[in-house]
C-alpha cells in the first residue's frame, strides 16, 4: 500500500504560539492560484482580539467635517472594488542575515497573495471630508497589550498623499469570503506595495491627525535603523526573489529539472529574473510565466540539465521597472527589516 501523494499537504511553519506567528510553507506553494487562507502567513504582536459588538463598527474622526461610523452591514453596501495584492512582513528573510539580529526568524514564507475586496479608503475620507492641514491618517486595530509598560492598541499612520492612493482599502472579504478572524476580521487595512505592518488588522478606528504620528510601532518598530547612525521608516517593499524548488541541498535527479520561484517588488512592476551557476560571475535570464502586475508575484522559471554527482550552486536575482536590483548582499539593520540579497542555494544531482 502506497500513500496518495494527492492527499498529502503543506502545514505553516511555527515561529512563535503566544503571539501566534505562522509561517507560509513558501515552497510548496504556487502562487498561480491565491494563496488559500490555511496557508496564508500569520503575524501578531498581540493575541487576538476578541469579537465584540463594538468590533463591527468603523469609526471616522478627527479633522474632519463630519464624524461617521459604519456598521458592518451598512459598510457591504458601499462602492467596493477588488484586487489581488501581495502582503509581505518587512521581517521576512530576517533568518538570512549573516550577522543575527532578535526578532522572529521568519525564513522565506512570511508573505501571502489573494483577491481583497473592500472600500477604497479615499472613498471614506472624502465621505467625511479632510479639513486643511492633516498631515497623517492613523489606523487602530483591536489587538492589544502591553508594550513599553503601557497597555496600547496596535496603531499605524499613512501619510495623507499614501493614505488617498486609490488602491488603498478597507477590506472585509479575502478571496470572495468574510476575511478570517485571524486575518483581521471584520475590517483590515490594505496598502498594496507597502510592508504589511502597514495593512492594520481588525481596524477599528481611523482618525485624521494635524500633527506626525509618533507611536512604538511607527516610531520605534517599523524603522531601519542603520550602522552608521541614520535611521528610516519602513515603507515599500524591496525588490526580492525566492527559489521554490529545488530547495537547498536537496539531491536531485540527474536530467532535465526546471527551476522554479517568485519574484516580486512595491516600486513599478518586476522586469527580469537572472539565474547563475557560478557565484554571480554570469547570469542568464529565466522565463517569466505570469504576465508582471503592480503588488503581485511573478512566477519565474528555468530549465537546466543536471549531471550526475554533480554540486551546481545557484544563485538568483529579480530587478525591477524602477530600476532596483537585488544586491549581493542586504543592507543589515537592526531590527533585521527589508533583506533581500540576492538568494543562493546548492544543490546535488543523483
Amino acid at each position: 500500500m502506497y500513500l496518495n501523494f494527492g492527499k498529502v499537504r503543506p502545514y505553516l511553519t511555527t515561529r512563535s504560539l503566544n503571539p501566534e506567528n505562522q509561517e507560509t510553507p513558501i515552497h510548496f506553494i504556487s502562487f498561480l492560484q491565491p494563496v488559500a487562507e490555511p496557508l496564508f502567513y500569520r503575524r501578531n504582536h498581540f493575541p487576538y482580539p476578541i469579537l465584540t459588538p463594538e468590533s463591527f463598527k468603523l469609526t471616522i474622526s478627527g479633522s474632519v467635517d463630519h464624524t461617521l461610523q459604519f456598521h458592518y452591514s451598512e459598510f457591504l453596501k458601499l462602492p467596493s472594488k477588488s484586487n489581488r495584492v501581495l502582503i509581505e512582513c518587512s521581517g521576512n528573510k530576517r533568518a538570512s542575515f549573516k550577522e543575527k539580529v532578535f526578532g522572529e526568524q521568519w525564513e522565506d514564507g512570511a508573505m501571502g497573495e489573494g483577491i481583497w475586496k473592500g472600500v477604497p479608503l479615499k472613498t471614506l475620507l472624502e465621505y467625511a471630508g479632510i479639513k486643511k492641514g492633516v498631515s497623517d491618517v492613523v489606523f487602530r486595530g483591536r489587538d492589544a497589550g502591553i508594550k513599553n509598560i503601557k497597555y496600547i492598541h496596535f496603531e499605524r499612520s499613512l501619510p495623507i498623499a499614501k493614505a488617498l492612493n486609490p488602491e488603498v482599502m478597507i477590506a472585509y472579504e479575502y478571496n470572495g469570503k468574510p476575511i478570517p478572524h485571524k486575518h483581521g476580521f471584520p475590517f483590515r487595512l490594505i496598502v498594496p506595495g507597502w510592508y504589511g505592518m502597514a495593512s492594520v488588522k481588525w481596524l477599528n478606528e481611523i482618525i485624521l491627525i494635524k500633527d506626525k504620528f509618533t507611536g512604538p510601532f511607527q516610531s520605534d518598530d517599523y524603522v531601519y535603523y542603520y550602522k552608521n547612525g541614520t535611521s528610516e521608516p519602513v515603507t515599500t517593499n524591496r525588490v526580492n526573489s525566492t527559489i521554490q524548488q529545488p530547495l537547498d541541498k536537496q539531491l536531485v535527479k540527474k536530467g532535465t529539472y526546471e527551476i522554479r520561484g517568485i519574484a516580486w517588488t512595491g516600486s513599478g512592476v518586476i522586469s527580469k529574473v537572472e539565474i547563475s551557476f557560478d557565484n554571480g560571475a554570469n547570469w542568464e535570464p529565466a522565463r517569466l510565466d505570469t504576465h508582471p502586475v503592480e503588488n503581485r508575484t511573478v512566477s519565474w522559471s528555468y530549465v537546466k540539465e543536471f549531471k550526475h554527482g554533480n554540486v551546481y550552486h545557484i544563485s538568483v536575482r529579480a530587478s525591477d521597472s524602477e530600476g532596483n536590483t537585488q544586491p549581493s548582499e542586504a543592507v543589515w539593520n537592526e531590527k533585521g527589516y527589508g533583506y533581500n540579497a540576492v538568494m543562493q542555494i546548492n544543490v546535488k544531482a543523483e
